[in-house]
């Protein structure tokens, strides 16, 4: 196995969280590497370009662009709301859901600036958009509308309902100044709104992550199943496992997170696993 395998292994090895980090700071230090060592501009190669139909030429720079950063505070900022707002998405929807979420909201937040810069091109001339600020504002806003009343503490001061967060962090990221950053701005107004949207979906029982609701109504296949737990035995223990998850969040909802013991937490993320 040589050095790079070792690394991919690693790599797999870690969870949905630390693989966007890891992915986000080694873009991070790639492009000031180059920049400053090589002296070459990776930004124009990974950021999206905005404005008329140059996005056509660099198609896959509608991912790379939300994971790519250049200046240390824009990085730091992102990250640690990530890792904040991902501890909770886990503790209720799980991990899996986790980099569906953040994709699918940075793309949505590309489309909504790739449309005013088709509208307005004038506006947005030479412009590229970089940053994992649309994806991290969708994985905030879901939580928002699954579990509003989640409650959480700023830095070990400050107790407040999940929702209240999510604006706070809105409009002190996005509302204020408008005229400052405005593409990357438009760009979270769309990531937010996906996560909006995920996450009202899901509260209805919907999961736009699980594409088969997209074919409910086509013939379904027969499965055979050797599992000896009966169909009945087992929609008996989903059932209490649901029941016994409510409860946990509603003593989170009553008395926050913290209120839990450690086999409670424990227990939680357990249930959360099998969403």
């Amino acid at each position: 196995m040589n050095f790079f395998q070792k690394i991919a292994k690693t790599f797999q090895q870690q969870g949905k969280l630390a693989q966007l980090i890891i992915v986000n700071v080694a873009l991070f230090l790639t492009i000031n590497l180059s920049l400053h060592i090589a002296h070459i501009d990776l930004v124009k190669y990974l950021g999206l370009p905005v404005g008329g139909v140059a996005f056509l030429f660099k198609i896959w720079t509608l991912l790379t662009y939300m994971f790519s950063h250049q200046d240390l505070g824009h990085v730091f900022f992102n990250m640690v709301l990530l890792y904040f707002s991902a501890q909770i998405f886990f503790v209720i929807l799980g991990e899996s859901k986790l980099i569906y979420v953040y994709i699918m909201s940075g793309l949505v937040g590309a489309a909504f600036l790739l449309i005013c810069g088709l509208l307005f091109p004038e506006s947005f001339a030479n412009s590229i958009l970089i940053g994992a600020s649309a994806g991290v504002t969708g994985v905030i806003m879901v939580m928002a509308v699954y579990s509003p009343n989640f409650m959480v503490n700023l830095f070990g001061l400050i107790q407040m309902p999940y929702k209240y967060f999510a604006l706070l962090t809105f409009v002190l990221s996005t509302v204020i100044d408008f005229s400052f950053n405005m593409g990357g701005k438009i760009s979270h107004v769309g990531g937010a709104i996906f996560g909006l949207t995920y996450g009202y979906y899901l509260k209805k029982g919907v999961d736009l992550f699980n594409f088969s609701f997209l074919t409910k109504n086509k013939q379904k296949l027969r499965v055979v199943s050797y599992n000896k737990t009966s169909d009945e035995e087992f929609n008996q223990n989903r059932h209490r496992g649901e029941l016994r998850m409510n409860e946990l969040l509603d003593k989170i909802s009553k008395s926050g997170y913290d209120s839990l013991t450690k086999k409670e937490k424990d227990e939680l993320f357990n249930l959360s696993q099998k969403k």
